[in-house]
């Protein structure tokens, strides 16, 4: 690695193999131990996803909190389909569902009183999706889960220890990071800001954040409790002045309050505020707030990075884009872009090709920018109608998150096909093996390449070494061996008897073959490398 001068507090500081050793006239002190190949800033859904992606794959990486612990508070408190599908991949969904409550219904009084009941529909009996709807869950009930696998993973969060600033070369990153007051320098591969909106990971890289911060757009957040009100739904009040909403948190004994403020309206994060326009909004006096146990003023600081990328650095979560509340995007959509980049960077650390890291990018910024444009119009039917949307489909489940046209993604299907490369891959259920019964996501998880051959299709030459093979066959003979008794796989992927899908690491469709290429496969797998 060459050698790249770092300012600390104390002086220039030099790399010398896996040392650094201070030129200031003092004794050198060694500041470098086992240098990892990925330094991860910041602890959030997005940093945790992506140490669990790099812990599972044997990939080494330290990951840095600036706070001093856990963060408090409900925040983000919707977990979308897509996300539990996530999570069933990384091993905790049942831990999430665990805590939270699926298809939470929404009670909203109009001005005049009338009250309707929406929300608790679910897409059911669908052998292709799994999780049918979205769940309501504490983000720090997201974050304690993730936590709990990493850990079981072998990882922990380095709390209490900022990033100060970093240089990079083209073999590598130096960080400088701070941890009780004493500096210390990193070298690792590459570094990934999952820091959060104020990220600075994207300011010190030079990445642009463009966007608009409308300060006539606020919210109170709030975690409270709440005497005087049942705990079955998702309760809002649309008033003249602005809706006011109380959302029950499943695990705890909290409701999350929610005010829209006009401006000129108070912005105070105090009991007495938040219960004066709860009273005026709702028009009951029985309800009664106490607290809060956390409070966060929303503005309306909608951004979106210009690249994702700055050589070895890259951007995850708010440090990429940030959202309005409304929908329930954010959080989702950090999730999932460590889901992406997490198994690229453990395969380049494995030896594939480095052009892999430029399909993060590529994938993940068109969706973004989507989801600002959805969020965004949610937020002003929102403020316009004095209440959240209660619909949920397709865009806000994100289960039709898709790569289309990206250079990983390869078929011999016409544009009419409903399941084409680049596509979420869908499940299955009543796969017979010769262990039992499984459904398609039991067969897949892992964070591997899954290869689904159907009837005839022909076997691959020579297969990579860590590539699964599912075959599906009239009856299971051997390990690998799959029987679709209700159709649902064959269904679900629109395969003909020689069909091969190659399934990427992160549930999407990296090849669909109808003519049984297996040549195909092997190329696309060798251009990963």
């Amino acid at each position: 690695m060459a050698t790249i001068p770092t300012l600390t507090r104390k002086g220039f500081l030099s790399i010398a193999g896996d040392e650094m050793t201070e030129t200031t006239d003092k004794k050198p002190t060694p500041r470098v131990r086992n240098a990892p190949t990925v330094l991860i800033a910041g602890a959030g859904p997005t940093g945790l996803t992506l140490a669990c992606e790099l812990a599972r794959s044997g990939v080494s990486f330290r990951l840095i909190e600036a706070a001093p612990g856990p963060r408090p508070g409900s925040r983000g408190k919707g977990v979308q389909p897509r996300t539990l599908e996530v999570f069933d991949d990384l091993g905790i969904v049942d831990r999430v569902i665990a805590n939270g409550r699926m298809a939470m219904p929404i009670r909203s009084t109009a001005p005049d009183g009338q009250v309707t009941r929406t929300g608790a529909e679910t897409s059911r009996n669908r052998p292709d999706i799994p999780y049918p709807a979205s769940l309501i869950t504490p983000e720090w009930r997201t974050e304690e889960a993730l936590r709990l696998r990493l850990a079981e993973l072998g990882g922990a969060v380095e709390f209490g220890t900022a990033l100060s600033g970093f240089e990079q070369s083209d073999e590598g990153v130096t960080a400088v990071v701070v941890k009780g007051g004493e500096a210390e320098t990193v070298t690792a591969r590459r570094l990934v800001g999952c820091d959060g909106g104020h990220s600075i990971v994207r300011k010190r890289a030079g990445i642009g954040f463009a966007g608009e911060t409308r300060e006539e757009v606020r919210m109170i957040v709030a975690d409270v409790e709440v005497d005087g009100l049942d705990r079955d739904a998702w309760h809002m009040w649309r008033h003249e002045e602005g809706l006011v909403s109380l959302c029950p948190l499943p695990s705890t004994g909290l409701f999350q309050y929610q005010a829209v403020l006009a401006p000129g309206q108070d912005p105070e994060l105090g009991r007495a505020n938040l219960q004066a326009i709860l009273d005026r909004r709702s028009g009951r006096t029985g309800i009664r707030l106490h607290g809060p146990e956390w409070s966060s003023l929303w503005r309306a600081n909608v951004r979106l990075a210009d690249r994702y990328r700055e050589g070895r650095v890259f951007l995850a979560g708010d440090a990429a884009h940030i959202h309005s509340p409304a929908g329930g995007q954010g959080m989702n959509t950090g999730i999932q872009d460590a889901h992406n980049l997490g198994w690229k960077l453990a395969a380049v650390a494995k030896g594939a090709s480095p052009a892999l890291l430029d399909t993060y990018e590529a994938e993940r910024r068109p969706v973004a920018a989507g989801v600002l444009a959805l969020s965004n119009a949610r937020l002003a039917q929102a403020i316009e109608q004095k209440a959240f949307p209660a619909r949920r489909d397709a865009n806000t489940t994100q289960l039709n998150v898709g790569y289309r046209g990206s250079t990983l993604a390869h078929d011999d299907r016409d544009e009419t096909a409903p399941l084409r490369a680049g596509d979420r891959a869908p499940d299955a259920t009543g796969l017979m093996t010769v262990e039992g019964e499984r459904r398609l996501f039991d067969l897949t998880r892992g964070g591997r390449f899954t290869l689904l051959a159907f009837g005839d299709a022909p076997a691959l030459a020579a297969p990579p070494l860590g590539l699964r093979t599912l075959r599906v066959v009239g009856r299971p003979a051997g390990p690998g061996d799959v029987a679709d008794t209700g159709g649902h796989l064959a269904g679900a992927y629109g395969a003909t008897g020689r069909t091969l899908v190659l399934i990427r690491p992160d549930g999407h469709v990296a090849l669909i073959s109808d003519a049984g290429d297996a040549s195909a496969v092997s190329r696309h797998l060798a251009a990963i490398g």
